[in-house]
């Protein structure tokens, strides 16, 4: 099954030999990928509707695959028990929803080796979250894929490794990214630089006294944005 970038950056981060629990998995396009290229030896496509788990179910008979994917109505990972997966991806949904299903999952987080988790927002609680309950980021990228930017992260459960900078612009940007000089994102802070500049331009001319707590607020935001840019152009 062909995926698209965004997925198929999401699957190559499974490790091989793998027992997949894919949370929201909608299609079941993950799952059914890595079976099919002998990354993970089994899958279980979660979702908290029916409508995605019966189209993903369609997908996985088409592929001939149920005898390997097993399909399971769940709200995030209530019904996944211990010993049943060593991997779980969770993607393609707002970070407060994933620490929402992460602090509903504590029942797992010592028996997952690894967890995929790819937020569509709110990236800087997630990585906080991450490091406030002993979660390490072991790898992270950013993509982009019609226009819209991407992070996916590996997660193991131990110890944060010790951050030889401010960890705040980890949170903000990705410890990893930032030291990896990731393209993309030295592309997406430049973006960033250029909307905030705008719109604190707009409520600068505006002179309404309402203004002045964003303006402070968008003014610090540009002060951690040059932090990370200045951090991408350091030479080791």
């Amino acid at each position: 099954m062909k995926l698209s970038k965004r997925l198929g950056m999401i699957a190559s981060f499974v490790p091989g030999g793998s027992r997949v629990a894919d949370i929201g998995t909608d299609h079941g396009y993950i799952p059914i990928h890595l079976v099919q290229e002998g990354i993970a030896k089994s899958a279980i496509a979660m979702d908290v509707r029916k409508g995605p788990l019966l189209r993903a179910q369609t997908h996985i008979k088409e592929a001939g695959l149920t005898d390997l994917v097993e399909v399971r109505l769940s709200d995030g990972l209530l019904k996944l028990e211990k010993n049943q997966a060593d991997c779980v991806v969770i993607a393609g949904m707002g970070g407060e929803l994933i620490i929402h299903i992460l602090e509903e999952g504590r029942h797992l987080w010592d028996s997952i080796s690894y967890w995929v988790l790819s937020p569509h927002s709110e990236l800087y609680k997630v990585r906080k979250f991450l490091a406030e309950h002993e979660f390490s980021i072991r790898r992270e990228t950013m993509i982009k894929e019609d226009g819209k930017y991407y992070s996916v992260m590996g997660v193991t459960r131990d110890s944060m490794v010790s951050e030889d900078r401010d960890p705040e612009l980890g949170y903000r940007y990705g410890k990893d990214l930032l030291d990896s000089k990731n393209p993309v994102l030295k592309e997406f802070l430049q973006k960033e630089q250029i909307q905030i500049g705008e719109i604190l331009k707009g409520l600068q001319s505006s002179g309404t006294k309402n203004a002045e707590g964003r303006i402070e607020e968008l003014k610090l935001e540009l002060k951690w944005n040059k932090e990370a840019q200045d951090a991408m152009q350091q030479t080791d």
